[in-house]
């Protein structure tokens, strides 16, 4: 019952899907959190994939992609979108680890955050509407969940970067080895599971593997170096990234 009551915690942090009332709250559930990152991706991108599928039984191709990630987006609150551009933001127009730190907080969006989120996007709408039809709602059930799991490895062994206390924070500064693996068991094998079994094979699992640690350890280098930690908005760039990533490991397996 009490992972259950974390797990419905974590739901409510991570989405705005809403939760029982039965559940309650206590501090110590929020700490555990980052534990059921990965299983709540794997709910999330369940419902991209129905979104796509119920979206492309009547609309062309382009238009089910685009309202399966307007789908994601909409119920994650646009949270690892805004991370990523505020990431863009803060190390594109920051020297100074303070100076970074800062640009990051700030709310407004500025113009490398806008540059790279168009980009992303662009490389994200891109990547889905090339990929082999069949293929799709298993790349989406693939890639939610294991780009979390990759935004876990920070918290799991990086230091949280800003002084004091903040949103992020509760969830992140404590991740045990007993959450990482929880974070394992309960949404990245599950996702390779059920990638495989809906027909995804093993040399396409590994690219897009192989693809998501290498822009992992790549952005944990880049904040190691210039912050020595990371924050709440890493953590979004990095999940955002690593799906990006996903999908063209596949594209490269799967595309002649």
């Amino acid at each position: 019952m009490q992972a259950i009551r974390r797990f419905f915690i974590a739901l409510q942090f991570f989405t705005c899907l809403p939760i029982p009332r039965w559940v309650g709250f206590e501090a110590d559930w929020l700490r555990h959190a980052a534990g059921f990152f990965p299983l709540v991706g794997l709910l999330i991108g369940a419902l991209t994939a129905g979104t796509f599928a119920a979206a492309h039984l009547w609309l062309p191709l382009p238009v089910a992609v685009a309202l399966s990630m307007a789908a994601g987006a909409y119920l994650t609150r646009a949270m690892h979108e805004d991370g990523f551009a505020d990431v863009c933001d803060g190390f594109g127009g920051g020297w100074e680890r303070d100076r970074v730190l800062a640009i990051m907080k700030d709310s407004c969006v500025g113009s490398f955050g806008l540059v790279g989120m168009l980009l992303l996007l662009g490389l994200k709408f891109a990547c889905l509407t090339t990929l082999p039809v069949p293929a799709l709602v298993p790349a989406l059930l693939l890639a939610h969940p294991v780009s979390r799991f990759m935004a876990t490895i920070l918290i799991w062994r990086l230091d949280y970067a800003r002084p004091g206390e903040s949103k992020a924070r509760a969830v992140a500064q404590h991740m045990s080895g007993g959450d990482f693996a929880l974070a394992v068991l309960s949404g990245l094998l599950p996702a390779l599971a059920l990638a495989w079994r809906l027909g995804l094979s093993g040399r396409s699992l590994c690219a897009a593997l192989a693809l998501a640690l290498l822009a992992t350890l790549w952005l944990v280098r880049l904040f190691l170096r210039r912050i020595g930690g990371y924050t709440g908005d890493c953590l979004g760039a990095v999940q955002q990234v690593s799906e990006v990533a996903i999908y063209l490991g596949l594209l490269a397996t799967l595309t002649p």
